[in-house]
């Protein structure tokens, strides 16, 4: 499959705007480039690690889309229409807002390879006991070195097994879960944790997104694995009681949640209606500077924490 490669130099002040434009004429997804920094909030959001060194900011934005090379004359004849609709559209935005140069440029076709460049940097590692492969990676390990194999395909969820946070939830899990426990993964994601409980001798699993995206990427990543003991659902467990009493009872012997500070902060008196006497909450997401307030929100809503682990910037912390 061949690529046309359309790119839109405007103003950082316009992206939104032409971006809404653009998906209003039905282009799925745009790729922008500019150089705002990135600030706390986004990097925390984002599970990035190092802020990337940018040059200035000049207001300069580069968005840039891509569509499939046109196979006759008709999609010719469609590509035209399209291409001028934007255009029209991009002279009638620069009568009230500035959006620079505001050209329209095509680029050389591509192939369908800079859709998946970013899989060059998954490869296969391990946790323990568990091995996680790429989907894409067809060998397996000697049973023998590795009893559980997760086969994982991130799509545009967050949740590959390599970040810090998603490894230290996967240790806690092989540390506290016992054949036969109910799990509930809050804020599932690609689907790995519940994977990974299963896999570990999880009885049954419930997880829940907020997010569709993610349900529909760990659903495939369940099927990918065999895994039908999972009842996926899609909404806040913090806000929406209709989901609350969907999911409990019965309840569970552990909780864990990838999320973010703030969010298991919220969530702590939440995870407590879920859990059995005496169950466990595995809670990961957190920055080191946010670890006070994430254990004492813990302590207040009535849990015992059990033990702080970390890894590079991040912190996992198990609660009873």
């Amino acid at each position: 499959m061949k690529w046309k490669k359309y790119t839109i130099t405007t103003t950082t002040q316009a992206e939104d705007v032409i971006s809404s434009m653009l998906a209003d004429l039905g282009v799925e997804g745009v790729w922008i480039e500019d150089n705002i920094p990135i600030s706390q909030e986004e990097k925390e959001q984002l599970f990035i690690d190092i802020l990337p060194e940018i040059p200035k900011d000049e207001g300069i934005a580069r968005l840039s889309f891509f569509l499939e090379e046109e196979r006759d004359e008709s999609e010719t004849k469609e590509r035209k229409v399209l291409l001028s609709r934007i255009a029209e559209e991009m002279e009638e935005l620069r009568a009230f807002m500035d959006i620079g140069e505001g050209r329209l440029l095509i680029g050389e076709s591509e192939d369908d390879d800079w859709l998946y460049k970013w899989k060059e940097y998954f490869k296969p590692f391990s946790i323990g006991n568990i091995y996680i492969r790429p989907s894409w990676q067809e060998s397996l390990p000697k049973e023998k070195d590795f009893p559980h194999v997760i086969t994982i395909d991130p799509g545009t969820s967050f949740g590959t097994g390599q970040h810090a946070t998603t490894s230290l939830c996967i240790e806690g899990l092989q540390k506290h879960l016992k054949t036969g426990n109910r799990v509930l993964d809050v804020g599932c994601g690609s689907g790995i944790l519940s994977i990974a409980a299963l896999r570990l001798g999880a009885r049954e699993v419930v997880a829940t997104d907020i997010d569709p995206l993610c349900i529909a990427c760990s659903k495939e990543n369940l099927e990918r694995n065999g895994c039908f003991g999972v009842t996926l659902h899609l909404g806040d467990v913090i806000s929406e009681c209709s989901l609350r009493e969907k999911i409990t009872p019965p309840f569970y012997d552990i909780v864990v949640s990838n999320i973010l500070a703030e969010v298991i902060v919220d969530l702590a008196p939440v995870v407590k209606e879920f859990l059995l006497p005496r169950g466990t909450y595995i809670a990961s997401g957190i920055l080191k500077e946010k670890e006070d307030m994430v254990v004492s929100a813990m302590k207040t809503a009535g849990f015992e924490i059990l033990e702080i682990q970390d890894k590079d910037e991040w912190i996992c912390v198990t609660a009873r």
